[in-house]
C-alpha cells in the first residue's frame, strides 16, 4: 500500500534546499545582512544635534493672545500644535512623540508691572532636543522683554519642569527602518530571482509533475526565507542592543513580538517577489521591476528620517505603503512598550496587504 503524499513535507524539503541556497548566494547576504549592518553601525555612532522639526504642544489653557505665544509660534524650527487632553499630552511626551509643552500664562502684574511667564514641560525622551529648544524659547522671552519693557526689569520669563521618559536615541528610530530594509530587500528580490531561475532551469516543471501544489511550493519558500530573516533579525537587532543601547522595552519579550510581526511583513515582501517573476519574462527585466517597487518604499516610509517631514499630500499616500506599517509597528513596540494588539492600525494594514499579495501570487504563479 503506498503512502499519502505529505505536502507538508515536501514544502519542508523545498525550504532547506532553498535555505541552503540564500546562505550560500552573496547577493541575498550582502542586502539582507550587509546593507543594514552597516547603516546601523554609521548611524548609530552618529552623534546627532541637530533638529529641523520639533513638535511642541500648547496646554489646553494656554493664553493665545500674549505677546509671547506671538513669539513662540514665530519660531520657525517648531511645530506648534494646540492640545486638549493633558494626560493624553503627557503620555505623547513621555513616549518621545512630542518635544514638551508649554503653558503661556495669562498676563498678571508684579509691582505695577506687566508680568508673561510661560513653563515648559519636558521629558529625558527628547533630552537631545532640549537645549534647542531652551535657547529658542529663551530668545522668544528675551524678545518679548525687548518689546514691552525696554531697559527695564524683565517682563517674562521660562521656568522648566521635566518628567520621567525614556531617552530616545537615533539608533531607535534608524534600526527598526533597517530592519524594514533588510526584508524588503531579501523578500522582493531574492524571491522574484529565485523563481524565475528555478523555472528558467525548467526545475519548476520537473516539480510540476510532483503531486505537490502551488500554495504548498511558496510556503517552502518562505518557511526558508523566514529562517534566513530570523538569522539577519538576530544579528541586526544584537548589533544595535548591545554596541548602541537599542531600546527594547520588554527584553526578549519584545524581540518575539517584534519578530512575530517581521512574518507579516515577509508574506508581503515575498509574495512582491512572487508576482514580479510570474509576469516578467525576461530576467533582464526583473531588476528595474523591483526597484520601482522596492525604492520609493525605501525613500517615502520613514527609514532614514520621518514622514512627519513630507507634505501632507504626500504623507497619505506613504501613510497606505506595507513598508510603513511595517516599520511604524516595530518602532511602537521596540520604544513605547506597545504589544501586537495594541497596535490594530499597523495590523490591519498588514493583513489587508497580506491577503492581497497572496492571493495574487498564486493566481500568477507559473510552473514554466
Amino acid at each position: 500500500m503506498s503512502k499519502k503524499y505529505s505536502q507538508f513535507k515536501a514544502a519542508s524539503v523545498l525550504a532547506k534546499a532553498s535555505l541552503i541556497a540564500t546562505l550560500r548566494s552573496p547577493t541575498s547576504v550582502v542586502f539582507a545582512l550587509l546593507f543594514p549592518i552597516i547603516f546601523v553601525t554609521v548611524f548609530g555612532a552618529m552623534v546627532d544635534n541637530t533638529a529641523v522639526n520639533v513638535k511642541i504642544m500648547l496646554s489646553p489653557h494656554s493664553d493665545t493672545s500674549s505677546p509671547v505665544y506671538k513669539a513662540v509660534k514665530a519660531i520657525k524650527i517648531f511645530h506648534l500644535s494646540q492640545g486638549s487632553d493633558s494626560a493624553a499630552m503627557i503620555a505623547e511626551l513621555k513616549k518621545g512623540r512630542i518635544a514638551g509643552i508649554l503653558y503661556i500664562h495669562p498676563p498678571a502684574q508684579l509691582n505695577g508691572l506687566p508680568r508673561f511667564d510661560v513653563d515648559l514641560l519636558s521629558s529625558s525622551s527628547v533630552a537631545d532636543k532640549l537645549p534647542l529648544i531652551q535657547a529658542a524659547l529663551q530668545e522668544a522671552t528675551n524678545q518679548v522683554n525687548r518689546q514691552v519693557l525696554p531697559d527695564q526689569p524683565v517682563a517674562a520669563a521660562l521656568r522648566m519642569v521635566k518628567v520621567p521618559g525614556r531617552v530616545y536615541r537615533q539608533i531607535d528610530f534608524i534600526l527598526p527602518g533597517q530592519l524594514g530594509f533588510s526584508l524588503l530587500m531579501a523578500g522582493v528580490f531574492g524571491s522574484a530571482f529565485l523563481l524565475f531561475n528555478l523555472r528558467h532551469t525548467l526545475v519548476l516543471k520537473r516539480i510540476f509533475v510532483t503531486p505537490i501544489k502551488r500554495p504548498y511550493l511558496l510556503l517552502g519558500e518562505m518557511l526558508s526565507r523566514l529562517l534566513f530573516q530570523v538569522i539577519c533579525f538576530i544579528v541586526i537587532t544584537g548589533l544595535g542592543y548591545f554596541a548602541f543601547d537599542f531600546t527594547l522595552v520588554n527584553g526578549l519579550f519584545t524581540f518575539i513580538e517584534m519578530l512575530v510581526l517581521s512574518v507579516f511583513g515577509l508574506i508581503i515582501f515575498m509574495g512582491i517577489g512572487f508576482i514580479i517573476s510570474g509576469l516578467i519574462r525576461n530576467e533582464s527585466s526583473i531588476a528595474p521591476v523591483a526597484n520601482t517597487l522596492t525604492v520609493p518604499q525605501i525613500l517615502l516610509c520613514g527609514l532614514f528620517f520621518p514622514i512627519e517631514n513630507y507634505p501632507v499630500w504626500l504623507r497619505t499616500f506613504c501613510e497606505l505603503l506595507p513598508l510603513t506599517f511595517f516599520v511604524d509597528g516595530l518602532r511602537k513596540i521596540a520604544f513605547e512598550g506597545l504589544h501586537i494588539w495594541q497596535i490594530p492600525v499597523q495590523v490591519a494594514g498588514l493583513v489587508i496587504w497580506g491577503g492581497i499579495i497572496a492571493i495574487l501570487s498564486v493566481k500568477l504563479f507559473k510552473w514554466e
